[in-house]
């Protein structure tokens, strides 16, 4: 996710969803630091319904925190019928290393799971410093990172599908 200077992703591109895409769009969101989470969360669902979605396309579920958004989305990516995985969490340094290990775990499940070629994964955790720099991503200053993690899902959905296999 890159990132753009806005506010909640008013000037975000949107990309239009492929007519010929099917599959569902999962986003798997951890409860943990819930307040920037689901900030993400429903920047996420927002950009998917502007994208023309389909709602009965759009899954929505929740897992206790970070680490836990690799499991679920290995369910989702090996269910069969994912157009795309977006995983959203909040991950804030603290004074021990369990912030490197967490990010570590989330990072690697994702680059594991997308290597496989089967969905796109997309990794929408943020691994911020502190509370404020969470807000910044999560509709602040910095935009929502949660609405670009699917607006790059649904670019991956789009050309995962113009393949052929």
């Amino acid at each position: 996710m890159s990132t753009i200077l806005n506010t909640n992703g008013d000037n975000l591109e949107i990309p239009q969803l492929n007519k010929k895409c099917s599959g569902k769009f999962y986003v798997v969101t951890a409860d943990w630091n819930s307040d920037i989470t689901y900030a993400l969360r429903d920047g996420a669902l927002d950009v998917l319904r502007k994208a023309g979605v389909d709602e009965k396309n759009i899954k929505s579920v929740s897992v206790p925190g970070t680490v836990e958004l690799v499991n679920a989305a290995s369910l989702m990516v090996h269910g069969g019928d994912a157009a795309a995985v977006i995983v959203i969490g909040c991950v804030i340094r603290g004074d021990t290393p369990h912030f490197d290990y967490v990010c570590q775990i989330a990072a690697q499940g994702v680059t594991t799971l997308n290597s496989q070629g089967k969905t796109p994964v997309i990794f929408g955790v943020l691994t911020v410093e502190n509370l404020t720099q969470a807000q910044e991503r999560a509709g602040g200053i910095l935009g929502n990172k949660g609405a670009e993690a699917a607006a790059a899902a649904i670019s991956m959905a789009n050309l995962h599908n113009s393949f052929w296999f």
